[in-house]
């Protein structure tokens, strides 16, 4: 049956478009939220009650005085932009002037508010059209409080079409969540109506207490997750191009003094990751958006630190100036074009590099304490760690094995002259397996294998070499995948009779070892390069049971503590115990006072 074009009516017009912004109870609290927060807000409360659709917002932002009330539903009103060129001076969470409009459409609309310079506040009600039904004057302080009630109660098609209540919850709380991340300096105060047996009773759901930055909010979201598992760093950004910006060709449209800068905060991979990469988040200017290209840039900054099938713990922030983002690609503003996105994946790259090295920026700054080196120095005395003395240590090193001898010879412990970036001295070898260290904040203990592994992996990254083999190398029975990893490797091999194939170059840190042959059988068995990397430094570390000089020891460690990653392996296993002075203190109950502890 054949049917003409024919215009929609209005009212369907706008429910469509109302769908497209308010489309769940999150995106109601993510709008009114993000109004709060474009006031000043500093506080933030939200009121749930899921099983009536209806929640309340209330901040003590700047307010609103009765004209701007009156006019705040009205269709595409705002007071974030006047014309077409501000869409490139965007610098407020909202804009567009559709979220109070849709949801008076949408659902029974009240608002009342009270500006910092009135002596009273107005109380506003609104209709579907978000005219003014009934405006009264109200007793409140400054700021806004703003109730939806039966959402979608004049489409009931979408109610239905909505995940549960339980799922919206949940997006509920991850929307305030990400709100708070961006916004630390906010409180927010959320609680919820429970229904049980027809009664009602509301609770506190949750509370997340300003802070400075993320790092003393995220904690309060992730149980798990503490402050000193966790690692910020704030960058200015001054080499992101902005002149040549082709949007800026319009003279009317002109570059904002705005200073980009980039704000990372990530969990240390020695200390926490996630089963999932649930927490790899980007913020631009306030807001979490969705962006693949710096996802996998994160996710890149962490290859070789973290444990197989992990993922690491990562927020960033960039402050963009606003003549760069295009926020006209989602309703919701989730999506977002972003000039420049190469520059930018290097600044997010370098600034993971920069917060996973060792460094003062992420060392206690506990101060040295001379009763920490009197217990080192009677540990060192007085207990059965078997500390070596250096000529101890070397008239054992001579008596070793000769595959541990070469291990240590071709370990590549060479003395360095700059001085390490951290004051961390070699005390003493435990079990030939722990570097036992003192640090000005404490005392450390490093495994020997895995810190080597870690400097001999990136060596090897910076500087993969093949070498030819002075005796060329006999592999057996070697499948056509095994020929063909070796190959990919960029090793030269060649049949040499039946099944028997010969491996003239090598790796440089392999081709000196005894047991080559075996070592390219290993690395014969799949992975790329960088998995060969792996194998190549784990085989050529120092083994676990070899015994050190105290220079050997010092050594490895000022070479570990250079590395770009020296919290973990490059399989993702910790390399270091740290043991803070302050804790030593504790643990001794160095606070006590004598004559009470002695019972006097």
């Amino acid at each position: 049956m054949a049917s003409g074009i024919e215009a929609l009516p209005v009212e369907v017009v706008h429910l469509i478009a109302a769908g497209e912004v308010i489309d769940s109870l999150a995106a109601v609290v993510r709008e009114l939220a993000e109004n709060s927060l474009d006031a000043g807000a500093t506080r933030i409360t939200i009121s749930l009650d899921p099983e009536q659709w209806r929640l309340r917002v209330a901040d003590n932002g700047v307010g609103m005085s009765l004209a701007d009330l009156k006019q705040a539903a009205a269709p595409h009103s705002t007071s974030k932009i006047r014309d077409h060129h501000d869409l490139w001076r965007i610098v407020s969470l909202g804009f567009r002037g559709e979220a109070l409009h849709s949801l008076a459409q949408l659902a029974t609309l009240e608002i009342l508010s009270r500006s910092a310079v009135a002596t009273e506040g107005w109380q506003v009600s609104y209709d579907v059209q978000g005219q003014p039904l009934r405006v009264d004057p109200v007793a409140i302080a400054t700021g806004t409080v703003v109730t939806v009630d039966r959402l979608f109660g004049t489409w009931a098609a979408r109610r239905q079409g909505l995940p549960s209540l339980t799922q919206q919850l949940r997006a509920v709380q991850m929307t305030i969540y990400q709100l708070a991340l961006c916004h630390p300096h906010v409180t927010w105060q959320v609680q919820k109506t429970d229904t049980h047996g027809g009664t009602s009773r509301d609770r506190d759901w949750f509370h997340l207490w300003c802070g400075t930055t993320a790092l003393q909010i995220l904690p309060q979201i992730l149980r798990d997750v503490h402050a000193g598992d966790l690692q910020e760093l704030t960058l200015d950004i001054t080499n992101v191009a902005t002149d040549q910006d082709e949007r800026i060709k319009d003279q009317t449209i002109q570059a904002s003094p705005f200073q980009p800068s980039l704000y990372l905060l990530l969990g240390l991979p020695d200390r926490c990751h996630r089963h999932r990469p649930d927490w790899i988040r980007v913020a631009i200017n306030g807001r979490f958006v969705a962006m693949p290209a710096l996802e996998q840039t994160i996710l890149a900054g962490f290859r070789q630190t973290l444990p197989r099938d992990r993922f690491p713990l990562c927020l960033v922030h960039l402050q963009v100036p606003p003549h760069q983002i295009d926020w006209n690609r989602h309703p919701a503003k989730a999506e977002i074009y972003l000039h420049h996105l190469d520059a930018w994946r290097a600044q997010v790259a370098s600034a993971i590099d920069q917060a996973l090295r060792l460094s003062p920026i992420n060392l206690s700054n506990t101060l040295y304490s001379q009763r920490a080196g009197t217990l080192l120095k009677t540990a060192e005395a007085e207990s059965g760690y078997g500390v070596r003395r250096v000529q101890e240590a070397e008239g054992r090193r001579q008596e070793a094995e000769a595959g541990d001898a070469e291990a240590i010879q071709n370990s590549k412990l060479e003395p360095q002259n700059s001085p390490p970036l951290t004051p961390l001295k070699a005390l003493a070898q435990i079990h030939n397996t722990y570097i036992l260290a003192e640090h000005t904040s404490g005392v450390w203990l490093i495994e020997q294998h895995i810190a080597h592994e870690r400097v001999l992996y990136e060596q090897l990254c910076d500087r993969w070499q093949l070498v030819p083999l002075a005796s060329a190398a006999m592999l057996h029975q070697l499948s056509v995948a095994q020929v063909e990893q070796l190959q990919r490797l960029g090793l030269e091999i060649e049949p040499f009779g039946e099944q028997v194939w010969m491996v003239r170059t090598a790796p440089a840190s392999l081709a000196q070892r005894e047991d080559y042959t075996e070592a390219l059988l290993e690395l014969s068995l799949g992975g790329d390069l960088q998995t060969a990397q792996v194998a190549t430094a784990c085989r050529s570390a120092i083994r676990n049971g070899t015994s050190l000089t105290l220079q050997e020891m010092q050594t490895l460690l000022d070479q570990w503590q250079r590395t770009r990653n020296p919290r973990t392996c490059p399989h993702g296993r910790p390399i270091c115990l740290t043991l803070e002075e302050s804790s030593l203190s504790r643990f001794f109950r160095r606070h006590w006072v004598i004559g009470k502890s002695h019972g006097i």
